[in-house]
């Protein structure tokens, strides 16, 4: 007995001979290290608020890139500018006008270092006030002098002014979309003037106490490392906190499904006689039942809870055709002699099953423990891409259906989908590159194959 884990030992020090398997190795590792760093980050109530996006994401650019394709030579795409009148650069003055009126004047000046064009200018304003609504008239100044009226307002006390979709501004500019006419005079721009800008902006308040803050985004074409969505939601987070839920999907439904298939195999090919016919009538049937039409259906009639789909998955994965190859296995260790010989001392059949059966066969079922967690990884996002996913939580899967949905591909944006489906394929390479070294390292006849 003192001898087994030292064998055990040796022969999983013998990975080392298997570089694919240290490649493979390392992937797990850097999975499950950004898995720890998702969790450490971000907990699950904010990667379920950040994922649903709506005013957190208000200040991202739509569609836009990864920040790393700047790094292509050649390749200047702008950034995103945030310029907030609560900022000390900031030039904000206060003067009275009259008995119970007021001027607030912001000027918001920033340096445009690129060629590209902003994808959208938007203006939020947050007011302050008792009765009357501030009134609002802003002016956009440009690096050649050119003065552009925004427009008059009055505004709520939050107020979303899209400047780049604003009719009467294009109009003002001889029918150019502002976001071009903002940042050149020409008609057929080619490239944006580089200098510096200024939003000149005058609130006229009727309150002594009254306050008007303005935040002017000007919206890059790259943001983040892995870019941004339909609905300015940052991808990165979905790949972040996707990564723990892949993992634990998979390793959960492993341990669930196969450890149960084990020791059901086990106990049925010990006892023999009606328990073992019941248990491979059950595995019979359970084989004809297709998994995936089975979850389609739960998830489309019933729940598309990912803690229900995975509770599912074990139950049709429990009866397995695995059960078979396992019953042969059992069959040979329950014919040998140290088994006769602990039935003659006395042993009972718990004893015999957990302390001489499974530890027998355990070594063989190690490598299928670890080639299977990718599978139970890629069922889960197979779901979500059929839109069969968990609506709340931000996994791998939902990345790719919502760019199946709005054309990622057809519009070019092949980050949108590239980087899920390579996370999916280093978790499937990893853990496959692991699992084949391990099934030639427990299995005595791939031994010298």
């Amino acid at each position: 007995m003192s001898k087994r884990p030292s064998r055990f030992r040796a022969n999983l020090a013998e990975i080392r001979r298997y570089p694919s398997a240290i490649v493979g190795c390392v992937m797990i590792m850097m999975l499950v290290g950004v898995a720890i760093y998702a969790l450490a980050v971000l907990s699950y109530d904010d990667a379920v608020r950040l994922w649903r996006g709506g005013a957190v994401w208000a200040e991202n650019p739509r569609n836009a890139r990864p920040v790393w394709y700047n790094l292509v030579p050649g390749v200047e795409r702008p950034t995103t500018i945030v310029l907030d009148s609560t900022d000390p650069e900031a030039e904000v003055e206060r003067t009275q006008v009259g008995e119970q009126r007021y001027e607030i004047s912001i000027r918001l000046p920033f340096e445009y270092e690129y060629d590209g064009f902003p994808r959208e200018v938007n203006l939020f304003v947050r007011s302050e006030f008792d009765d009357a609504r501030p009134f609002l008239v802003s002016t956009w100044h440009t690096p050649d002098g050119r003065r552009i009226p925004l427009g008059r307002q009055q505004v709520r006390q939050t107020e979303i002014l899209r400047l780049s979709q604003d009719r009467d501004i294009a109009g003002r500019l001889g029918g150019v979309s502002p976001r071009f006419g903002f940042f050149t005079p020409d008609d057929t721009p080619e490239a944006a003037e580089q200098g510096e800008y200024e939003l000149e902006i005058t609130a006229t308040v009727f309150d002594h106490d009254a306050k008007v803050d303005a935040r002017l985004v000007v919206y890059g074409q790259v943001h983040g490392i892995a870019g941004t969505d339909h609905r300015r939601r940052d991808i990165g987070v979905a790949l972040l906190y996707g990564t723990p839920i892949a993992l634990s999907f998979g390793l959960l439904a492993v341990v669930g499904a196969y450890i149960t298939t084990f020791v059901i195999s086990a106990v049925g090919t010990w006892f023999g006689r009606w328990v073992d016919t019941l248990i491979q009538r059950i595995a019979e049937v359970n084989m004809a039942i297709p998994l995936l039409v089975v979850l389609i259906m739960v998830g489309t009639l019933y729940s598309r809870s990912i803690w229900v789909m995975l509770a599912v998955t074990i139950a049709l994965n429990v009866f397995s055709p695995g059960i078979k190859i396992f019953r042969a296995m059992f069959l040979q260790v329950k014919t040998a002699p140290y088994i006769e010989a602990a039935q003659t001392y006395g042993a009972g059949n718990t004893r015999i099953i957990f302390r001489y059966m499974i530890p027998k066969i355990l070594p063989v079922l190690i490598p299928q423990f670890v080639l299977g967690i990718p599978t139970f990884v890629f069922l889960e996002a197979t779901l979500a891409l059929l839109g069969l996913g968990d609506p709340v939580l931000p996994t791998w899967g939902k990345v790719l259906q919502d760019a199946h949905q709005n054309g990622a591909l057809y519009n070019g944006y092949y980050y949108w989908v590239l980087l899920p489906a390579g996370l999916l394929i280093v978790t499937g390479l990893g853990f496959a590159l692991v699992g084949f070294a391990l099934d030639r390292i427990f299995n005595p006849r791939l031994r010298n194959v």
